[in-house]
Parts: structure tokens; sequence; C-alpha cells
């Protein structure tokens, strides 16, 4: 019992029980709500902010099927629009931890849920080179997506920061549709597989080896980098229209290391070809999955993880196993 003047702790009000809950409003998560509550599941998505997550920062998509070009925040309001249409969206409402007991315990910022299962469609974020500039230039010259937004920079300079697969995979797209691309890395070798060194190297795409991006000069969009060599401290501006940075992203996986999820040496959870990880009922989608960084493929693994769900929840496939 709630005491006088003073807050109760929410963990201990129920605010509902569910066959599933969605934790993340992105692709993945509203793709999972409509598809769950299609096939009859009670159902709830948990947004601890507002529906999109990384799309909405993509000035212009023009690889999402039945869009020829749409800003990712335009795209995201439509998707959640027709979500809305199915099921309830509760933004503003972070889910702080995850107890496994008969049935899931959810506590969240406004409350406790209980349910069967759980779909985790939390994403992941983007590692940025934290320099001057780079933040409020983001959509305007700055990009984390190669694929999303390099068709913007046919003909005109860009770089690509980074050394690993990701890196070398931008520079080869880049390179394919036109752009003028240079890599910079701050170390004299690539951590990325052979092949794609052989392919870089193949192609001719120039290197900057041992260096960094100080800052990323512009106004309205990006003019400029300033580039300095970490052996000698050398330093120069070189004019550029695009930064592509590729150093690595990281996965919000807080809650799937409470469940006891596998994940890969870099923090994504691991999960089978319908999206179920080791713990029975619980699944992963979208970014926090790994895989291809795509609107498209983050609303194939929602679609599939509410389906793999009811599947499981009618008929058991961990029982079947047994």
């Amino acid at each position: 019992m709630a005491i006088e003047g003073v807050a109760s702790d929410p963990a201990e009000s129920v605010l509902g029980d569910y066959d599933v809950v969605i934790v993340g409003a992105g692709p993945a998560g509203l793709s999972a709500g409509i598809y769950a509550r299609r096939v009859g599941l009670e159902a709830i998505i948990l947004e601890k902010g507002v529906p999109g997550g990384q799309i909405l920062t993509s000035p212009n998509i023009e690889n999402y099927p039945g869009f020829p070009e749409i800003p990712g925040m335009k795209l995201m309001e439509i998707m959640a629009d027709h979500a809305r249409r199915y099921i309830e969206i509760r933004e503003g409402e972070e889910v702080l931890r995850v107890r496994s007991a008969e049935k899931f315990e959810i506590s969240t910022t406004s409350g406790r849920y209980t349910t069967k299962a759980i779909i985790l469609a939390t994403g992941s974020s983007h590692r940025k080179l934290d320099v001057p500039g780079e933040e409020g230039l983001i959509g305007k010259g700055v990009s984390y997506c190669a694929t999303c937004d390099g068709f913007f920079y046919k003909g005109r300079e860009t770089i690509v920061v980074g050394g690993g697969n990701t890196a070398l995979t931008d520079s080869l797209y880049l390179h394919s549709i036109g752009a003028k691309v240079t890599i910079v890395h701050r170390r004299d070798s690539f951590r990325a597989d052979r092949h794609l060194q052989d392919t870089v190297k193949g192609h001719k795409i120039p290197v900057v080896w041992n260096t960094v991006v100080d800052e990323v000069v512009g106004k309205e969009e990006v003019s400029a980098v300033k580039l300095r060599n970490v052996k000698t401290g050398a330093a120069e501006t070189r004019a550029i229209n695009g930064v592509f940075v590729a150093v690595g992203e990281i996965p919000s996986s807080q809650l799937a290391t409470e469940l006891g999820l596998e994940m890969d040496p870099g923090g994504f959870v691991t999960v089978d070809r319908s999206f179920r990880t080791n713990v029975p009922f619980v699944y992963a989608a979208g970014d926090v999955s790994g895989g291809i960084r795509q609107v498209v493929a983050a609303v194939h693994g929602g679609a599939a993880a509410a389906l793999a769900c009811f599947e499981d929840l009618m008929n058991p496939y961990y029982s079947r196993l047994a």
C-alpha cells in the first residue's frame, strides 16, 4: 500500500497481462505488433521514446518497396499509424528490467506487465566518431548507412571512415553507384575479410592510412573534414560532400543479457531463421539481432517473430523438441 506523500514503486502496479509484449517501436517492433494482433494475440508495444528508431534520422529513403522516395520520419509516421489500427503503442515508457517467473514480468517506468512471450525489437545505435560537427550535420552529409543515403552522393566526393567489413562494403557500394569515395582508416591495415580487401584494391579505391577525422566542417551541409595522421601528426583539411561513418554498432542488448539470451561477440542476439532465441518464448528482430541493417529486413524479422510466437503459444515449438 502506498504511503501518503511517498511515491509508490511503479513495479507494484500491474498494468496488464498479455500473450506477448513487444519492446521497441522501430520497423521491427511495429511489424511484429501488426502481425501479432492479426493472428489474435493480446499484445502491446512498449517504446521508451517515439516510434521510428534510427530511421527517424534518415532524410530520405529510396530503397523501401512502394515508396520511390520518402523521408525516414514520414515513413515511420505511416508505419506507426498503420500499427495503431491494430495495437496500442505506449510511448515514453522505458523497460527497466525483465524477470522470468511463471510468466515473464516486465517492469517499466510506469508499472509492471506480465506476459507469456516477449519480442525484443530494441534496435542498436551507431558508434559515432564523437568529433566536433558530427552531431549537427547528421542527415546533412554525415550518414551511418551508405545503402540508405549513398544514392544522393553520385558523382560527389565522399569518405568512408572505418576498416572493417561494413566500411569496405560501404565503400564498394558507393563506388558502384558512381560516388567518388576514399577510405579513411586509423590503422595501417584493414580488419575486413580478405576478399573485401582484394576487391577494394582491385577497384583502386583510395585509402588514407593511419588517419582520423578530427572535425566535420559545414554549416547547412558538410563541406570538408579535418584529418590528422596519428603517426606523424600531420593535419589537412579536405573538401568533401559526404562522410559515411562505419566504425561499428552498439546493440541495445541489456534486456537480452537479463534474459540470458545467447549473443555473438558483437553483442547481437543470436536467433534462428524464425527469430527465436535460445530462451523459449523470447524472440528478437531488427537491428538487435544483427544481419542486414535495412528497413525491409527489420519488417520481415518483426513479422516472422510474431508468427513464430503465435505458433509456439498454440503448439509449443520447444516442447516438440523435447
